[in-house]
């Protein structure tokens, strides 16, 4: 089985190629949505970051306080490190769970989404790199529209993250999404068709 990571900057359409890879039957991972999941009322992670941090990380419904963790476990790198040591086992162990029951039911594929792949934890557990690109003004605009915030805090979202020339040279594939968004779905198709015939096929076949 081959394992596919799919990455973008915000606003990139980097959705769009996923759902295409879905639509085919490829499982599929989204390594934000786990990250969020892992720090859910009830949690074990969460339990522990309570005993690490404070009981008072956690409000009388349950839910974190992420102002409060934040506010504790960026005063120091040695905080940093402890959330870093609760959170990311949890959320490596999650996907691997999931590329396990793809692999144990025969998928050909598995996919990885995440906005923040490159330099993460899970940094180089994919075999194939696709990295979505889109013009800077492009993504400005679909921020907007996505989320109703204003243009500039849509620049600065954009800012903060990994500049797009260094995904770019991490890429297997780069992904470009600089026409309209069913030219990128048909780009997307071509490469699903592409990787499930040449998985299909085995290692060693040529494409």
């Amino acid at each position: 089985m081959r394992t596919i990571g799919i990455t973008g900057r915000s606003g990139c359409g980097k959705s769009t190629v996923t759902e295409v890879f879905a639509a085919r039957g490829v499982p599929v991972a989204d390594a934000d949505r786990i990250s969020r999941e892992i720090l859910q009322p009830g949690s074990p992670v969460l339990a522990e970051l309570a005993g690490r941090f404070g009981p008072d990380i956690l409000r009388e419904d349950g839910t974190l306080d992420r102002r409060g963790l934040a506010d504790r476990a960026f005063a120091t790198p040695e905080g940093k490190a402890t959330l870093d040591a609760i959170t990311h086992p949890a959320i490596v162990r999650r996907i691997e769970a999931a590329r396990e029951a793809a692999r144990r039911a025969g998928s050909p594929l598995f996919v990885i989404d995440g906005a923040v792949l490159v330099g993460s934890v899970i940094d180089g557990i994919w075999d194939t790199l696709v990295v979505v690109a889109a013009p800077y003004e492009v993504s400005v605009a679909r921020i907007v529209a996505r989320d109703g915030i204003r243009p500039e805090m849509a620049r600065r979202r954009l800012d903060a993250q990994l500049p797009e020339e260094a995904l770019a040279a991490r890429a297997d594939i780069l992904l470009k999404n600089d026409g309209a968004i069913e030219q990128l779905r048909q780009k997307a198709e071509a490469l699903a068709d592409s990787l499930l015939a040449e998985a299909e096929r085995g290692p060693g076949a040529t494409v």
